[in-house]
């Protein structure tokens, strides 16, 4: 008698699972941001360590589950030399090195630029520095590059199962 549920599709649901509550928020920031910049400018500061909060506590434990998951569904079915498992654990290096090493410190240092230009209009309208545009542009774009990644990747790991 086979079992309704294997342990492998188990961990293909869990891994595919991972990836969506990693990234599915990231696809939201360019409309979170374009809201709060031009209707609630004020909760900027806030946006932005709430940022920080999800790539601590969301985003880098279900990138982890992710890797976790794929090692075993790669030497599962050995597919280690194929071009998608390759891709996959390269660019899961690539986004955990960027959310440690390039979106954590950046959207603290935006929440203190933001909270420095709220503070600075007083009871008047928000003027962001030129520092905090050129900040925010920097991340919105390699945010995008990451968005990227995760679709190409969906993209190889849908197409070429190996299967």
């Amino acid at each position: 008698m086979v079992p309704a549920v294997t342990f492998y599709t188990f961990v293909l649901a869990v891994h595919i699972a991972s990836i969506v509550i990693a990234f599915g928020v990231t696809f939201a920031y360019p409309v979170i941001y374009a809201v709060g910049i031009k209707r609630e400018p004020r909760s900027m500061p806030g946006i932005h360590r709430i940022q920080d909060t999800v790539g601590k506590t969301v985003i880098t434990p279900f990138l982890a589950l992710a890797l976790l998951c794929g090692i075993y569904l790669a030497s599962k079915l050995h597919v280690w030399s194929d071009f998608y498992v390759q891709w996959g654990l390269g660019v899961i290096i690539v986004l955990g090195g960027l959310g440690g090493a390039f979106f954590a410190p950046q959207e603290r240092r935006l929440a203190e630029l933001a909270e420095r230009d709220v503070a600075a209009a007083g009871d008047g309208q928000v003027a962001w520095s030129a520092e905090y545009s050129a900040l925010r542009k920097r991340v919105e774009l390699v945010g995008y590059a990451a968005a990227g990644l995760v679709l190409l990747t969906i993209y190889f790991m849908t197409a070429q199962t190996g299967a």
